[in-house]
């Protein structure tokens, strides 16, 4: 009597913890823009010093990634960007936002973890981004999901809803 007590009380403690397991985005997305909504505009510099804005993006389906090299989080989400860029690159342009302040340290980076797409950054902290305060970054990795007219489709920090969103295009 005493095992089956304690396998229903285990059982109990596994429901309630899976009953309680947060969507991460309804803490780390609440302020990210919401779909409809149009992204501001941004001017910054890819790694070959031309500088790009949004107009460079329009007309097409983009998935904007904000990141830094020494974010835990976003490395671990790596190898399911490149995956997503594999199969969705060709119908979907990847742009990567940096907040690494270091030039060298993150052309490193991205080319010895074979990261093709389009990278941006202005070499400033996320507190001290511009564009991590317009565009409501307070987490990373953070997504958004840009339809060709320039509305959010999604504002995500979870990859796994990223690769949903772009299995539905």
């Amino acid at each position: 009597m005493k095992k089956l007590l304690l396998v229903l009380a285990a059982f109990a403690a596994l429901v309630s913890c899976k009953n309680n397991v947060k969507d991460a985005d309804s803490e780390y997305a609440v302020d990210l823009f919401k779909p409809g909504e149009v992204l501001p505009a941004f001017s910054l510099e890819d790694r070959t010093g031309v500088v790009r804005t949004q107009a460079d993006f329009a007309g097409k389906y983009v998935v904007y990634d904000f990141w830094a090299t020494w974010c835990p989080d976003c490395r671990a989400d790596i190898p399911a960007m490149k995956d997503l860029y594999a199969k969705y690159g060709d119908k979907v342009s990847f742009v990567g936002i940096s907040f690494d302040t270091d030039p060298e340290k993150l052309d490193t980076f991205v080319a010895e973890n074979g990261i093709g797409w389009t990278q941006l950054s202005d070499f400033v902290t996320k507190k001290e981004s511009k564009v991590a305060e317009d565009f409501r970054v307070k987490w990373i990795p953070s997504m958004y999901l840009v339809d060709p007219d320039g509305k959010v489709m999604l504002g995500t920090v979870m990859v796994s809803k990223l690769g949903l969103a772009l299995e539905a295009l």
